[in-house]
């Protein structure tokens, strides 16, 4: 049965720590920030509201993770219905307060709606903005529903510059899905960019977790697997990971959360 101790090694320094509540405070980003650190070693990324990027830079330091896991933060969600003149604004503020990286919500419901522009616009614009920073587009995947839409907002978000495919907001009723995973992982592999996939949204346990990481593997190759191209947008994972590996006191799940 070591299967699962090695997917649990393999995924833990993939893993966004993300904490995306409306009643968050400082104190619970304080609370993410230390579990980044973990007796397995640190997490890629922790992701949260922007109003917590400068509490989450201090807190990283505080744990000696500065520069070494970065920070994340979402705009134009969760609803992905703000205008290109919102979401830069928010891009310039997040990255002026010391974020690594955007995540930000693709346009779904005009693309929906037979508009492919918009995405491709507003994506166009969040680049420009990010200039060199990661850009993940979330192309909640789980509300486009239909393969031929995934697959349409894969190919307008890797044209329009996105380091990142990520597949949920973890706010709408069907989330990360290995279906869905697969259609973006093989967007990118047509492609021939340099992107990576961020699966989000309901995974919990080291077993789900292994099934992504086999769909990756198949899919791009073993080697290309790695925190500059695949994540797990989670925060309840990292307890399981680490029971996985036999860390028994991780038991405090966060209510909530990815």
């Amino acid at each position: 049965m070591s299967l699962l101790p090695d997917a649990a090694r393999r995924t833990l320094p993939l893993v966004d720590l993300t904490r995306l509540e409306a009643g968050d405070e400082d104190a619970d980003i304080k609370a993410l920030c230390r579990r980044a650190r973990t007796p397995c070693g640190p997490v890629a990324a922790v992701c949260v509201y922007p109003r917590f990027i400068a509490t989450a830079l201090r807190a990283l330091e505080n744990e000696g993770l500065a520069g070494r896991v970065r920070v994340a933060t979402v705009v134009n969600f969760p609803h992905g219905q703000d205008g290109t003149e919102s979401v830069v604004e928010a891009i310039d503020s997040a990255l002026a307060n010391g974020a690594d990286e955007i995540d930000l919500v693709f346009p779904w419901r005009a693309l929906v709606g037979g508009d492919a522009e918009t995405g491709r616009d507003r994506v166009l614009a969040a680049r420009r903005a990010c200039g060199d920073h990661v850009l993940k587009v979330i192309l909640e995947t789980g509300e486009l529903a239909e393969p031929a839409l995934i697959r349409q907002a894969a190919e307008i978000a890797i044209d329009a510059g996105a380091d990142f495919l990520k597949t949920s907001t973890g706010k709408v009723p069907v989330n990360a899905t290995p279906e869905a995973a697969r259609i973006l992982l093989e967007a990118i592999r047509d492609s021939g960019r340099d992107v990576g996939c961020k699966v989000s949204g309901g995974i919990r346990t080291t077993g789900q977790a292994r099934e992504y990481l086999e769909l990756a593997a198949e899919i791009m190759g073993r080697e290309w697997i790695g925190p500059e191209h695949f994540r797990f947008g989670a925060s309840g994972l990292l307890d399981d990971l680490l029971l996985t590996l036999g860390e028994s006191d991780a038991h405090h799940r966060e209510a909530g959360s990815y």
